[in-house]
């Protein structure tokens, strides 16, 4: 059996409460929330409710109509800033974002919007001091992700919150790697929009996402259509969250994503990011003691959450996730990860980085058994 060591990219295996909502969703309800007031379309109803109002829950939000289901955290991020935006807006980021952020900004740059790049340190951090010194008049949003998915450093999302706030400047976080893995509260944190993959550290499917809007945030909505409800009207609606909700949702998949938060609260997150931790330090001690390897990323397991990145002085990366893949039968992830300009902060463009992501499921075993996989590679 496979060691499974990419869980940045989505988490595996998942908990089996998950497998078993899904597969009750689609055998025994099958009908879509909100289409009709039939029992299985009630039924459908009622386990999207659910959902919603436990995630929710898990993200400190008071009001669940707040709280938008998406595809991905990519849609979300897409909504956030396209629904926001206009022309002569100033937006504050880093050079560490991920494309699913990057892209969006630089497409709203082309409309107008003016985009403020912060340059992280080589380690991939940002100074909130940095951030406050950029804010200027018309700044209408920060912008950043929580946790890289290069090489895990944390930004400091509390300060930087803290900061927006008292700026009367919207705070957009990117939270593709930390939810589910580090405690979040949207209004302990003074986060306005909050963007998060159900198929990551929530442990849900593949094809799930949501999207947090505060009260008072107004959004134009990405697709329009039909809603389930309001259909004497050809307007979209403006009620949360069905103004952001067209078509069909993915019941099965929100059930699913429903019984992964489960899975989180049951366990513990704290347990879950105590077991994740342990494993990234046992992955970052064993690779730095070896000759040839360098380590991207923060020696402080505080500022660190999932991947680790690295590369085999001499090796093509692609060799070595090939041997891994082949000889060992270990699954990482190989390249620039869809975050150039994160590389080029980090000082790995363009080669990219072999990133190795453990997750809760792995096992002292795994990570045992990488680490003498990458030491045979390296001593060749």
């Amino acid at each position: 059996m496979s060691i499974y060591l990419d869980n940045a990219a989505t988490t595996f295996p998942k908990p089996e409460q998950v497998y078993l909502a899904i597969e009750h969703a689609l055998r025994k309800i099958g009908a879509g929330p909100g289409r009709g007031g039939h029992s299985l379309g009630l039924e459908a109803t009622r386990v999207v409710f659910e959902a919603r109002e436990n995630l929710a829950a898990f993200f400190g939000i008071g009001d669940s109509s707040r709280l938008v289901f998406t595809h991905s955290a990519t849609e979300g991020l897409n909504l956030a800033i396209w629904g926001l935006l206009h022309p002569g807006d100033h937006v504050i980021t880093t050079t560490m974002e991920h494309n699913s952020l990057a892209r969006p900004l630089n497409h709203a740059a082309l409309r107008g919007v003016d985009v403020t790049w912060i340059a992280c340190d080589r380690r991939g951090g940002i100074d909130p001091g940095q951030v406050r010194s950029a804010i200027r008049r018309e700044t209408r949003l920060i912008a950043l992700s929580h946790c890289s998915n290069v090489n895990g450093s944390v930004q400091p999302v509390e300060e930087i919150g803290l900061l927006a706030r008292r700026s009367g400047v919207l705070f957009l976080v990117d939270a593709a790697q930390s939810a589910g893995v580090i405690p979040m509260d949207v209004r302990e944190m003074n986060i306005d929009l909050l963007a998060a993959p159900g198929h990551k550290g929530l442990h849900g499917p593949l094809g799930t996402g949501v999207l947090y809007v505060a009260e008072g945030v107004e959004l134009s909505p990405l697709i329009v259509g039909g809603t389930g409800g309001y259909s004497d009207s050809q307007e979209q609606p403006a009620a949360m969250p069905e103004r952001f909700e067209s078509g069909t949702l993915n019941t099965p998949g929100i059930a699913g994503l429903g019984a992964g938060v489960d899975f989180i609260r049951s366990t513990g997150i704290e347990a879950i990011r105590k077991k994740e931790a342990n494993l990234v330090s046992a992955l970052s001690e064993g690779l730095g003691e070896m000759r040839r390897v360098r380590l991207y990323g923060h020696e402080d397991p505080r500022r660190h959450c999932g991947p680790v990145s690295f590369d085999v002085e001499g090796v093509d990366l692609s060799e070595v996730g090939f041997i891994l893949d082949r000889e060992y039968d270990i699954c990482v992830r190989v390249g620039l990860h869809c975050a150039p300009a994160a590389h080029r902060t980090l000082g790995t463009w363009p080669r990219g980085t072999v990133r190795v992501s453990p997750g809760f499921f792995n096992t002292d075993r795994d990570i045992e058994l990488f680490l003498n996989a990458v030491r045979s590679i390296a001593d060749k």
